[in-house]
């Protein structure tokens, strides 16, 4: 199993597609990656507690071969939602949020 801060060189080839890969730890010694082919259900699932202990959310491009760590931008995503439905962030992700920062620079 590959670990979680060391993205995998391969890409797999196959039709023009986008999916989205959850690495999710089920305990110290045991990751998972749940993969998804639609961003909005990601991040639906990631605030419903469907996974145990989100670490990170690669994308990746089936054709273009290419592949992005998310991670920042959907924490970021998912703490905006929360703001603006004004609920606090669930403990189940707050870990996730603050390991993953939104640079700001980023925003500008």
């Amino acid at each position: 199993m590959l670990e979680a801060g060391i993205p995998s060189p391969v890409v797999p080839y196959g039709a023009d597609q986008t999916l989205f890969v959850v690495i999710d730890r089920l305990d110290r010694a045991t990751e998972i990656r749940i993969e998804r082919s639609d961003l909005e259900t990601t991040i639906d699932e990631l605030v419903a507690g469907c996974f145990n202990d989100p670490i990170k959310v690669i994308s990746f491009n089936t054709l273009e071969h290419w592949m992005k760590d998310i991670s920042a931008d959907v924490a970021g995503e998912i703490k905006a939602r929360c703001d603006i439905d004004g609920v606090t962030l669930p403990d189940y992700l707050s870990d996730f949020v603050e390991s993953h920062p939104l640079n700001r620079a980023r925003r500008r």
